[in-house]
C-alpha cells in the first residue's frame, strides 16, 4: 500500500488540513481514470476547483474501492501558542501535521512496507527534501519516503481533495454543511479519521 499526502489551507486561511490517504498505485489510478471519464475533467484534479457534486463523486470511488485516510487538521485560533513565545510559521504546522497524520497510520500497517508519497509543490524542494527525510526516519525500514508532482500522482490528486474537503469543514468555509454531508457515512465508518492538532511542538 501507498500513503499518499497532501495538505490545503494555511494559518492566514484560519486551518490547515494535511491527508495521508492509503491505496494502492493501481486502484488511485482506476479512481482518477473513472471521475476523469465520467465529468470530462481537464488537467489537475484539485479540491478547490471542483463542484460539490464532483466531490461526492470522488470522495464515493474512493470509498468504493476501500480507500482510507487519516486527516490532521488545525484551526488557526485554537492553536496554542509555543512556550517559548515565538510565532509558529506555515512550515512548522505543515511539519506537525504531517508528522501526525503519517504517525497515526504506522502503527497500523503492522510492519508492513508502506511508502510515503508527498506532494512536492508547496515549499522550497530543499525544505521538503528535510521533511522527506524526517518521515523516511520514522519510516525506519517500512517503506520509502518520497516527493511527487501533484500533476503526475493520481494518488496526491485524491489526497487533495480528501485535504480540501477537511479544511472546508475545519475553516467553517460557507461550503462546509454540504462537504459534511457528503463526508459523514465515511466519518461515521471510520474510511477517514481525523486528528486535531492544537499545539505545534
Amino acid at each position: 500500500m501507498t500513503i499518499y499526502c497532501d495538505e490545503s489551507g494555511g494559518l492566514n486561511a484560519g486551518a490547515m488540513t494535511f491527508a495521508a490517504v492509503m491505496l494502492t498505485p493501481e486502484t488511485a489510478a482506476s479512481i482518477h481514470a473513472r471521475f476523469r471519464a465520467v465529468t470530462g475533467l481537464r488537467g489537475e484534479l484539485k479540491g478547490s476547483r471542483i463542484s460539490l457534486t464532483e466531490r461526492a463523486y470522488l470522495l464515493e470511488l474512493f470509498d468504493r474501492a476501500g480507500g482510507r485516510a487519516w486527516v490532521a487538521s488545525a484551526e488557526t485560533a485554537k492553536l496554542m501558542p509555543p512556550a517559548d513565545g515565538s510565532t509558529i510559521t506555515d512550515l512548522e504546522l505543515y511539519a506537525a501535521l504531517l508528522d501526525s497524520a503519517v504517525g497515526h497510520w504506522l502503527p497500523e500497517t503492522g510492519g508492513v512496507c508502506s511508502d510515503v508519497v508527498i506532494d512536492d509543490g508547496r515549499y522550497d524542494p530543499v525544505i521538503l527534501a528535510r521533511v522527506r527525510d524526517a518521515i523516511q526516519a520514522g519510516l525506519a525500514g517500512w517503506g520509502t519516503a518520497s516527493l511527487a508532482d501533484s500533476r503526475r500522482s493520481e494518488g496526491v490528486q485524491i489526497a487533495d481533495v480528501v485535504a480540501n474537503s477537511l479544511y472546508n469543514i475545519t475553516a467553517h468555509s460557507p461550503r462546509a454543511r454540504r462537504i459534511g454531508i457528503i463526508l459523514e457515512p465515511m466519518l461515521a465508518s471510520r474510511a477517514i479519521r481525523v486528528a486535531e492538532l492544537t499545539r505545534v511542538a
